[in-house]
This record gives C-alpha cells, sequence and structure tokens, in this order.
C-alpha cells in the first residue's frame, strides 16, 4: 500500500470564495429561475396566491386592531393602508428567511455531487420572494386608489428599506440555514419564529404606541428595538406613508445595526460550517430513518 495520499481540494480558499460567487453566477440564475418556476406550480390560481395570502391578513389585522381593539393609525392615515405598508416588508422577510433556511435541506441532493459555493442556494431563494414582494405591491395600490391615498416624495426611499429588508433576510436566513443542515429541529422551530416574529414586530399597530407610552418601561423599548423588522417596518411606512409617520431614528439605528450584525455573523457561520455541510447530509440519513428514528441497523 503506498504511503501517499492525493487529496483533491476544492478551491475554496478564503480569497477565491468570492471570486467563485462570480464564477458560478450562471448556477445562482439557473437555481433562481427554477424556484421561480416551481413556485406556484400544479397550484389552482397559481400566482394569485401571492396577492391573496397578505391580503387576507391585511383585513383581518385591519379588523381585529382597528374595528374590534379601537387601534388607530398615526396621522389620520386609514388604517388598512398602515396595515398594508407593514405587511408587505413582513411578508418579504418571513417568505425569504423560511425559504433560504429552508433550501440546503431541500437541495440536498445537489449539495452531495458537485463543488459550488454553498452560499448560492439561499441567495437564490431570496430572489424568489423579492418578485413575490413586487407581485404583492398592487395590493398597496389598490389601496391608494381606494382610499384616493397619494404617496409623498418620501417614497423614493422604499429600495433603500427593501435592501435593509433584505439584508435581515438573508443574514438570518444564512445563519439558520446552516444550523438546519446539522440539527433539524430548526424544521420545526422555523414556523414558530415566523409566527411569533409577526406578532411582536408593529404590522398590525404603529411603533408609536410603543414609544410613546409611559406605561412601557424604557429597557422593553429598547429590547423592542433590537428587533431588526422594527427598523424596516417604520421605514416603509416612513416611505410609504410621507409626514404622517415618525420614524423613531435612535430605534431605526439600533434595528440597521442588529441587521448589519446578523447578516456579517451569518455569512461568517455559513463559511466556517460550509465544508461539512455534504459529510452530514450524507452521513445522516444512515444514522435515521425517515421517520426520525435511530436505525436498528445502525
Amino acid at each position: 500500500m503506498t504511503k501517499h495520499r492525493i487529496v483533491i481540494e476544492a478551491n475554496s480558499k478564503n480569497a477565491n470564495y468570492w471570486k467563485d460567487l462570480w464564477n458560478y453566477r450562471g448556477l445562482f440564475y439557473f437555481l433562481s429561475w427554477r424556484d421561480v418556476l416551481v413556485r406556484y406550480k400544479q397550484t389552482v390560481i397559481g400566482v394569485l396566491w401571492s396577492v391573496l395570502r397578505p391580503l387576507i391578513t391585511i383585513v383581518i389585522f385591519t379588523v381585529v386592531f382597528n374595528k374590534l381593539g379601537n387601534f388607530s393609525a398615526d396621522g389620520g392615515v386609514p388604517y388598512a393602508i398602515m396595515v398594508c405598508a407593514g405587511m408587505l416588508p413582513w411578508q418579504f422577510f418571513s417568505n425569504a428567511f423560511s425559504e433560504s433556511a429552508n433550501s440546503l435541506i431541500s437541495n440536498s441532493n445537489l449539495l452531495t455531487k458537485v463543488y459550488f459555493p454553498r452560499l448560492i442556494v439561499p441567495a437564490s431563494s431570496v430572489i424568489v420572494s423579492i418578485i413575490d414582494f413586487f407581485i404583492s405591491f398592487i395590493i398597496l395600490i389598490g389601496l391608494f386608489v381606494f382610499y384616493q391615498y397619494s404617496p409623498g416624495w418620501k417614497i423614493i426611499f422604499l429600495p433603500v428599506f427593501l435592501l435593509l429588508a433584505t439584508v435581515t433576510a438573508m443574514g438570518s436566513g444564512l445563519f439558520i440555514s446552516a444550523l438546519n443542515v446539522k440539527y433539524r429541529d430548526f424544521r420545526y422551530i422555523i414556523p414558530f419564529i415566523v409566527q411569533f416574529g409577526l406578532y411582536v414586530s408593529p404590522v398590525g399597530f404603529s411603533s408609536s404606541m410603543v414609544y410613546g407610552s409611559e406605561k412601557i418601561p424604557m429597557a422593553v423599548k429598547y429590547i423592542y428595538s433590537m428587533n431588526p423588522m422594527v427598523g424596516v417596518i417604520d421605514g416603509f411606512r416612513w416611505a410609504i406613508l410621507g409626514g404622517q409617520v415618525n420614524l423613531f431614528m435612535p430605534s431605526f439605528i439600533i434595528s440597521v445595526f442588529v441587521s448589519l450584525f446578523l447578516l456579517f455573523y451569518g455569512i461568517y457561520y455559513f463559511r466556517k460550517t460550509e465544508r461539512g455541510f455534504a459529510d452530514i447530509i450524507l452521513v445522516l440519513p444512515t444514522l435515521y430513518n425517515g421517520s426520525g428514528n435511530k436505525s436498528r441497523t445502525s
């Protein structure tokens, strides 16, 4: 037996990793286009689900918070428009986060066969959610027409806050997707995170109710500000509703820092664990059967 061993190592050094991302851009386009095509395949109403789901949630939130709870919008803005301005970024974040967090497991066959920068997989999942966001934007335009409401010049800053929402979804999605490969418990935790986040984010209410309340301790307000979606949703409302909604700058700055931290730490943790993805995916099925019980043969 020879004492020498030949190791074929993928070109994944840090210095070349980002160059590899550019070299594999064709695969990124292909995965994004594939996800768009299969998104609503074999559904009866197809892409209309992108409009129907947020529309139903907006109606429910308007009835519960405004009609039953007597909550009001800032500056006399129609409550449905205020909810819609918060629902659109939340719907985008929840879709992008869930899809990217589960993307590595969904593409496990691809990960175990060829080398490519794994970061392409969760990143391509976010593209589908961006397309869903633009389709859902039809709801907001319809509400503008129905209530005869005109947005101000600040709406030109909307792409900035969409970028912030993308950074938040990408960072948290990368981190959870890497954890999801090793700990399959996260496929049960992810829906809980999304559902819990909906109620602690200012989707059905305005942040002014939190910051303007003297009954809420300042420490709770700071904890509330650390939710990165607070800054995203407040920014969307500031841009869409013009001068009718104030942007709480200290809270917004905290949310931006948390979003950037999630992105950088998500990339760091993903890169740190990326090399073991294929090995873990190949080993786990031999240890566990489909029902999650340990195999007797192992």
